[in-house]
């Protein structure tokens, strides 16, 4: 092992969370080491993201945290010049029968009284958004335009050249070993090539911080869980919102979908029931159930070409909501994980949450608010709109 090295920070995973975090606290004036086992920044389930960044959720934390992600993801070309192919299409969530919609008003209501942009489209007004929606029974959806999509890739770059610009130190092909602590404060953290101290140290590693949870003797509470993902060709614009379809069907729960500025449809299916490990081989299984919930969502697709389709895991949690904050029995260790397939829309966010934190500059409502993602929590309010 070389000689120790100090930092204010060390970061364990350069993805979604770990690179905004490293670029806002660099910016705060902290020296910063972030740590990751693959060859770059964004290479474990980063790039496997389909970009769809909404607060349309149902705990009030996590809606949060993806506001503040909208708003930076929003301003980020005009602010750093840097085009990430954000776009503001909105999400719909449609219905298509009564269960579903009368849960979808419930929800609606409540995000509407903490004053999300939302509302509910009648059949009608729901086919005028997206006029090749399949009519037959759809009573309506939501409709939430602020909502919208953005490059993983190109977000994940931009953020990892402006953290350098500030400062951040990325060591890559380098893995956390060991935690060391002291008199109940996080002390150092050992890699398979060095050994570092810090005062503050980030769990950002996705699918893979229950291992670095071990080394602290903690179990936590995240799985990862296998999802699989296609593109297609490039077709005339269609729609613009990212059209949710929470239908259950046999080997799965909903399906999802988006038109790409480009004119590809890129979309998703959440298996039933969830497929636990770190699976990223594609499946040859996949892309004909996947292609049966599109036509069936949107037969005008029938005839369209898939390019290509992958498959990437998913850091899950028993409720469905992100693991954040400070470990009670270590000081200095933060879990900012268990994004359950959406870290890519809280990363953002939850990088300046993680600054605001360390820097003590939370107020007290948000402090309370974020509570609500303890560790320690009992997992029993699980999120609705997964």
């Amino acid at each position: 092992m070389s000689n120790s090295q100090n930092f204010d920070v060390i970061i364990a995973g350069a993805g979604s969370i770990g690179v905004p975090a490293a670029y806002y606290l660099s910016k705060a004036g902290f020296s910063v080491l972030v740590i990751d086992p693959l060859a770059s920044n964004g290479q474990g389930s980063n790039k496997h993201a389909i970009g769809g960044v909404r607060a349309t959720h149902t705990n009030l934390a996590k809606i949060n945290i993806s506001r503040k992600s909208m708003e930076i993801l929003s301003n980020w070309k005009t602010e750093h010049g840097d085009d990430i192919e954000w776009r503001a299409g909105g999400y719909s969530f449609v219905a298509y029968d009564e269960p579903t919609k009368q849960n979808l008003l419930d929800i609606v209501h409540f995000q509407q009284d903490i004053n999300l942009n939302i509302q509910w489209l009648e059949h009608d007004d729901m086919m005028a958004l997206a006029p090749d929606l399949n009519p037959i029974g759809l009573l309506g959806g939501t409709y939430a335009p602020e909502d919208g999509y953005a490059s993983p890739l190109k977000v994940s770059f931009s953020f990892y050249r402006l953290a350098v610009q500030a400062g951040a130190t990325f060591h890559f092909r380098e893995k956390v070993t060991g935690i060391t602590q002291k008199a109940g404060s996080i002390e150092s953290v050992i890699t398979d090539k060095s050994r570092y101290t810090c005062a503050y140290f980030i769990d950002a590693a996705g699918s893979w911080s229950p291992e670095i949870s071990k080394l602290i003797g903690v179990d936590l509470k995240v799985k990862p869980d296998a999802h699989q993902g296609g593109i297609t060709e490039a077709v005339a614009p269609l729609f613009k919102p990212m059209i949710v379809d929470l239908r259950p069907r046999p080997g799965s729960s909903n399906f999802y979908f988006y038109q790409h500025p480009t004119g590809k449809i890129i979309f998703c299916v959440t298996p039933e029931p969830s497929i636990f490990g770190y699976f990223d081989d594609d499946t040859s299984g996949f892309l004909p159930h996947a292609a049966q919930r599109l036509i069936e969502t949107m037969p005008r697709l029938a005839n369209i070409r898939v390019r290509r389709t992958w498959r990437g895991t998913y850091p899950m949690t028993p409720d469905g909501n992100p693991i954040f904050g400070e470990y009670p029995g270590l000081k200095g260790y933060i879990h900012a994980t268990g994004t359950c397939g959406q870290g890519f829309m809280l990363g953002p966010g939850m990088g300046w949450y993680i600054t605001s934190l360390i820097t003590n500059t939370l107020s007290d409502a948000e402090k309370k608010c974020l509570y609500s993602l303890r560790i320690d929590r009992d997992y029993s309010s699980a999120e609705k709109l997964m």
